[in-house]
């Protein structure tokens, strides 16, 4: 029998292509970017291939179920999880794609989001203290420990949104502050409780959140709705909101 503590027995190496079946988009065949997750059957691929996809088919790409007859893409959701594990998985390729979704918005002369700001000076940082050397002595490790904790920086700076929220009935009544500003990562759903507690509401299930006079689905973040909803507008996003009996 062999023994607990064997090496041999405790790891196990797994080539990448071994599992590239399972971290790739079936629709462009490329490892997955901001993986999104149909939410019938649970298929992921890349949101803007899925999103294109939606636009002319209301079924799964790969098991073909219906998705929703006529709103499609209300029901599928940001999968952070699984992007997570592509960017751990394969070496560079969240570098890569910072990169050009930086590049991206500095050809188009707009100011690059925070989020890609923050995560490029993180994989930065990163890839100096590898150059410099993994392995800290004795007493530098100790210097670094006795640094001011207010020179590391462990949160995320996410892009933000700003939204203006509008009540679309006469049963509610409007909120005292109908602006705010927001992470993009936030959902609908984040939306639908932070009015329901404004407005002292039993259930925040009782509301629909709509932008463009379309009911916007629970998962939706909210740079989801501006890329598809509101991508040719000016800020801030306007969305309404309303009893889920006013349904027209």
């Amino acid at each position: 029998m062999a023994a607990l503590g064997n090496p041999e027995m405790l790891t196990r190496k797994i080539k990448l292509w071994d599992i590239n079946a399972h971290i790739t988009c079936r629709l462009c065949e490329g490892y997955l970017i901001d993986a999104t997750t149909v939410t019938e059957c649970l298929h992921t691929f890349c949101r803007s291939c899925l999103v294109k996809y939606l636009e002319e088919n209301n079924t799964c790409p790969t098991c073909r179920i219906v998705i929703h007859q006529s709103h499609p893409l209300q029901y599928i959701g940001h999968d952070r999880t699984m992007q997570d594990i592509v960017y751990k998985l394969v070496p560079g390729l969240q570098e890569a794609e910072l990169k050009k979704q930086r590049d991206f918005y500095q050809k188009l002369g707009m100011e690059v989001p925070g989020d890609i700001k923050g995560e490029l000076c993180n994989m930065k940082a990163h890839l100096e203290s590898q150059r410099n050397g993994e392995v800290k002595s004795e007493d530098a490790a100790k210097e670094g420990d006795e640094k001011p904790e207010e020179d590391n920086d462990y949160h995320r700076s996410d892009e933000q949104v700003s939204i203006c929220l509008e009540c679309n009935s006469s049963k509610l009544r409007g909120l005292k502050r109908k602006w705010i500003r927001c992470s993009a990562q936030a959902t609908v759903l984040h939306l639908k409780k932070f009015i329901a507690k404004k407005l002292n509401l039993t259930s925040f299930n009782e509301l629909d959140i709509l932008c463009n006079e379309e009911i916007l689905g629970k998962d939706h973040t909210l740079k989801f709705v501006v890329v598809t909803r509101w991508r040719f507008k000016k800020s801030p996003l306007l969305l309404h909101y309303r009893p889920k009996m006013d349904l027209l």
